[in-house]
């Protein structure tokens, strides 16, 4: 089907044969990766390791932030530290992540307790850093703190046509599984007579060479390389159990989401379903934060006056911030599931076994 795709005679679409062989897909082994582990606030935190830089870019917000104090009577501080932590991570995603197999990603460092607190030293807790700003030096030498650098990247494209679910068992087993095939349709070929879509996911790679005299890509495009991806199944034990499993759909936007929905439930005190459903923003290390349009009723005025510059989400779909599954273990034999009820015309989420 790649070589030979299938083309309605009457389209005037370029499809271009690929280069794809048998040989290829007999060549592709699923590769077995130690997944990212930071704790936070007495709980473990699991994410997606590299290529994806999901697990890398949440764990290191999550260590930043665990140096500030976060306060349900005070959601606009930490909302601009969830934005500013954001920012400082999503630099270093741009500096150091990419496919580990190729290039070298110090991911020990970049969740180090000392890396972070570098990190989180460079945020004011009344105004926002202009952005972008600088990645910083993993090198294992921290200072209290070290003025940013002058090397930024720009955010990279990436489709949001990705899928979402989590499941557990009555044996407490989980899993937390996102799949994507990146831009809508993907390749926009289906395969005849099996009925799925080709994805296009080579898209994920960086195309723009670094300017001269700035740092290399880790994610420029290479022969058996994975391109980066914001892919974030995650998972939160407690205790060393399993207590809360949550993903998303949405391109770049998946790490501001899970990042979000964990601050919502672990620090505002939020129950899971309100995590999910309250208003979103994503900070990427742009100069804009984009948000939806109830985040801006409700915090826009008071995080504009900490120099942070808010506007709409402009999607796809527009003005909505991805579209979350997850689940909550309330106590053995007990498991809360909860889609969105509103975002893209609201999930799914069932149980074998309802109990009020």
């Amino acid at each position: 089907t790649v070589a030979e795709p299938p083309v309605d005679p009457g389209a005037a679409r370029d499809v271009r044969p690929g280069l794809m062989e048998r040989a290829d897909l007999a060549a592709y082994r699923a590769v077995v990766r130690k997944p990212t582990h930071v704790p936070y606030r007495g709980m473990d935190v699991y994410g997606m390791p590299p290529s994806s830089s999901g697990g890398a870019t949440i764990g290191e917000a999550l260590d930043i932030l665990g140096n500030f104090r976060l306060d349900a009577r005070d959601p606009v501080t930490a909302l601009h530290y969830y934005l500013e932590a954001s920012k400082l991570a999503y630099a270093d995603r741009g500096r150091y992540l990419g496919d580990a197999d190729k290039v070298r990603v110090p991911l020990d460092e970049l969740l180090s307790a000392g890396f972070a607190r570098e990190r989180a030293c460079l945020i004011k807790p009344d105004r926002a850093a202009p952005a972008p700003v600088a990645p910083g030096s993993p090198d294992g030498r921290y200072e209290p703190c070290v003025p940013p650098g002058t090397q930024t990247r720009a955010l990279a494209f990436e489709g949001p046509q990705t899928t979402h679910l989590v499941v557990a068992d009555k044996w407490g087993n989980v899993a937390s599984y996102t799949v994507s095939i990146e831009q809508f349709g993907g390749s926009g070929i289906t395969v005849p007579g099996r009925g799925f879509l080709l994805n296009n996911e080579l898209t994920d790679f960086s195309f723009q060479p670094p300017a001269p005299g700035q740092a290399p890509d880790p994610n420029l495009p290479g022969p058996h390389k994975r391109p980066r991806s914001s892919m974030s199944p995650t998972l939160v034990l407690e205790d060393g159990r399993p207590k809360l499993a949550l993903g998303t759909p949405g391109g770049s936007t998946i790490i501001t989401t899970v990042l979000q929905i964990l601050m919502n439930r672990i620090d505002l005190g939020m129950d899971l379903p309100a995590a999910l459903n309250a208003p979103r923003a994503t900070q990427r290390n742009t100069p804009l934060v984009y948000a939806e349009q109830p985040f801006l009723d409700r915090y826009g005025r008071d995080l504009a006056a900490r120099g942070h510059r808010l506007e709409v989400f402009p999607g796809p779909p527009a003005g909505v911030i991805g579209a979350a599954t997850a689940l909550e273990f309330l106590r053995p034999g007990l498991v809360q599931a909860v889609a969105e009820p509103v975002r893209r015309g609201g999930g799914s989420a069932l149980v074998v076994h309802p109990a009020r």
